[in-house]
């Protein structure tokens, strides 16, 4: 090179500034720096200049040792200009930073030394290049060379103060590159964007809350790295950005992130999943019903979470149980109203935009989007969890009590698989499941829009009317569902058969359940299963508790209620002759159990037929009927109670049942036995008006007209065994 190629640097000095050895690269840089101080001192700009030229060539020259020079030598000219090296700024950092990128690791380290000092002269002045400077700096802290590696933290630090005592940092400017360096997969990259982060959320005139949304799925990211160090690190700033969301006073768009953490709650990381619960939670406790838009995913998302057993899990459904119950809270009953129209909400957002005071209205104009919310339920109700199936039917049942009519336009799509439910294996889901279909049974809300109906069609509620409980179509519908899947599923009926009968007469009225399922047996017309559900309905009449008050009414038959009860009963259990014997005990119809006594003589008497008289004497001897035992004492009152009890006798074979019915009858006072066969004594049915006024010569002939299809449909039977056995042949 000539003196002219380098100018105003001096041939040896250029020389030394390219030189192998550190020690006279430094003395050529202490040279540049006199001689900058001795141009700037004389104003001779143009000669400032001209040595920025030749040093930005070094910078970029293909040799290593050129290169290193030139970065030498740009910091030498920073510090030998001092505070006016301001206006000098993009000719001194843009190749410095160029270099950030080399090949050679060594040359990377000279950059950073070289902006280290340029930075520590020219201060807040290389903002502007700031995005550059942190993009090179965000993969040099990553660098495999340590002494790469320490350059790059010491910058870092040096930056981040500058940063820290500015007030025109462009935060706006930078998040764009933030945002994109952020799902870096380095751990020490990770380290160093939390550290910044970190750093800018400190600076009091950065408000890094407005601009969370775009970082805030990338720290969940962080969130989940395999370092503990970071993962507390990301952890604690995650925690101070929630206090400042929970402190701000000028309103945070959190609905903005919502999503973010619907998706983050999902996450099989039991830290991830736990702090994004913990955030939808605090979000619900600051915006309140502005987060209603999401309910649907965050059910999605957390309801799982409730199955969580183990302990290590723990915490994570707490949070979940806890961001449930804060969710339900907000369902309320002006969910159910119209929905404002586009044009409404359209002038609400634009009134936010110019007036802040009115972020409450549209707050309350937010209304629960149920289809949403529905589908979602839909299939958390087939869920593997139990827990996750208990939640979604307690959902149904909210949504049910506070937005009947919005729920009610949709209830088709989710009605039949409440009653597919029914044969879910656990208890629990099946008692929830139940209440749900009462609650929709006998919702005001059915007549309004009943079964296949269009919206704004009315039933009258008085066509349903049972006791002081109005049922709509969807009862009658229940109860037509209910025997479908006791017909399709035998051992639905068998095993949760009475469980089902007795919790839905708690939730509704006994009387309305057993009336409407015998209107529906009596037209049956498979007599094999008919009889199977009578005999089933019969047990659960004697025996439950929560049928109580139906079997009093029964007793005493004193209303016109009661006895048409009593007619249709006896018309369906008439596939079942025990079974219509021991209403017949129930309701003190002693007559007509003598009456159909007298005909079992006619039928067949088969095996299952006589485990059913065995029933029955055991069930005589239960407190069901205690006041019949007693009766027993007054033989003359109750003459045709006797001679059906002995009927049953002689039809026994003389088993255990046999001796107990024996020795129960043989406790009678004989004097009254004698009595008892003067027909001319009062009768009991005397007594009651009501009773007098049943047709119990029909109800006779309609046994007799179902038990003739009994002996139809098992001659069918045989006669379908024969055909299938010569067909074997």
């Amino acid at each position: 090179m000539t003196d002219k190629d380098h100018a105003p640097l001096t041939t040896s000095c250029a020389r030394a500034l390219i030189d192998k050895l550190y020690e006279k690269r430094k003395s050529a840089a202490l040279e540049i720096e006199r001689l900058v101080k001795d141009l700037s001192a004389t104003s001779q700009l143009d000669q400032i200049k001209k040595l920025l030229k030749v040093l930005e060539e070094y910078a970029v020259s293909q040799n290593p040792n050129i290169r290193k020079g030139g970065l030498i030598g740009l910091a030498a000219v920073a510090i030998g200009l001092g505070k006016d090296s301001c206006s000098y700024i993009n000719n001194l950092v843009r190749p410095v930073v160029v270099c950030f990128h080399d090949g050679d690791s060594r040359v990377q380290y000279y950059a950073c030394e070289a902006l280290y000092n340029i930075v520590k002269v020219a201060r807040g002045a290389v903002l502007p290049h700031f995005n550059d400077i942190f993009d090179g700096l965000s993969k040099l802290t990553a660098h495999p060379d340590q002494n790469v590696k320490n350059g790059a933290e010491l910058l870092d630090r040096l930056i981040k103060d500058i940063v820290t005592e500015s007030s025109s940092f462009d935060l706006v400017a930078f998040i764009p590159l933030l945002r994109e360096r952020i799902y870096t997969k380095n751990t020490f990259a990770r380290q160093f964007i939390v550290s910044w982060i970190e750093v800018l959320d400190a600076v009091p005139d950065i408000n890094m809350l407005a601009l969370l949304p775009e970082i805030l799925d990338g720290l969940f990211q962080i969130l989940g790295d395999n370092s503990h160090e970071i993962r507390k690190m990301c952890q604690g700033v995650l925690a101070e950005f929630l206090e400042g969301i929970k402190r701000s006073k000028n309103g945070v768009n959190v609905t903005a992130m919502a999503n973010i953490l619907i998706v983050h709650s999902q996450n099989t990381d039991d830290l991830i999943q736990f702090t994004a619960i913990t955030w939808l939670r605090e979000f619900i406790a600051y915006s309140g019903r502005a987060m209603l838009p999401h309910t649907a995913g965050i059910l999605s998302a957390v309801l799982p979470c409730l199955a969580y057993n183990d302990e290590n899990r723990k915490k994570v459904r707490e949070a979940a149980e806890s961001l449930n119950q804060a969710l339900r809270k907000l369902v309320e009953t002006q969910d159910d109203q119209p929905t404002p129209t586009a044009e409404v909400m359209s002038f609400i957002n634009e009134l936010d935009k110019t007036d802040k005071t009115s972020l409450k209205t549209n707050s309350a104009i937010i209304q629960l989007e149920i289809l949403p919310v529905i589908k979602v339920l839909q299939r958390l109700l087939t869920h593997e969890t139990i827990q996750a199936r208990v939640a979604s039917l307690k959902w149904f049942n909210l949504l049910l009590v506070k937005t009947p009519n919005k729920t009610f336009r949709y209830i088709e799509t989710f009605f039949g698989l409440l009653m597919t439910t029914l044969a879910d294996p656990s208890d629990d889901v099946v008692l929830l499941d139940l209440e749900v279909l009462s609650e929709i049974s006998s919702n005001p809300t059915g007549f309004i829009m009943p079964p296949g109906s269009s919206e704004g069609t009315v039933v009258s509620p008085e066509r349903a009317s049972y006791s002081d409980v109005k049922l709509n179509p969807y009862f009658f519908k229940l109860m037509n569902g209910l025997i479908d899947w006791f017909k399709k599923d035998k051992q639905l009926l068998e095993d949760r058969g009475a469980f089902i009968i007795r919790q839905l007469s708690i939730y509704l009225s006994a009387e309305a359940i057993f009336h409407s399922l015998s209107e529906i047996l009596i037209l049956e017309e498979d007599v094999a299963f008919a009889c199977t559900v009578v005999q089933s309905l019969n047990t659960i009449l004697l025996t439950s508790t929560e049928i109580y008050e139906l079997r009093s009414q029964l007793r005493e038959l004193s209303t016109e209620e009661s006895c048409s009860l009593f007619c249709c009963l006896y018309k369906c259990w008439c596939h079942s002759p025990i079974s219509l014997m021991s209403l017949c005990y129930l309701t003190q119809n002693y007559a007509q159990a003598y009456r159909l006594m007298q005909i079992f003589g006619d039928l067949e008497v088969t095996v299952d037929f006589l485990k059913e008289i065995d029933k029955l004497v055991q069930l005589i001897e239960s407190p069901i009927f205690a006041y019949l035992r007693l009766q027993l004492l007054e033989a003359h009152l109750y003459p045709e109670l006797i001679k059906s009890l002995y009927g049953l006798l002689m039809m026994l074979p003389q088993s255990e049942a046999f001796k107990l019915l024996r020795c129960r009858l043989e406790c009678i006072p004989q004097i009254n036995l004698t009595v008892a066969l003067d027909t001319d004594k009062k009768k009991r049915g005397e007594e009651r008006p009501l009773v007098k006024k049943i047709n119990f010569d029909e109800l006779l002939e309609h046994f007799l007209r179902v038990q003739a299809k009994h002996r139809e449909h098992k001659r069918n039977q045989v006669a379908y065994k024969i055909s299938a056995a010569r067909n074997l042949r």
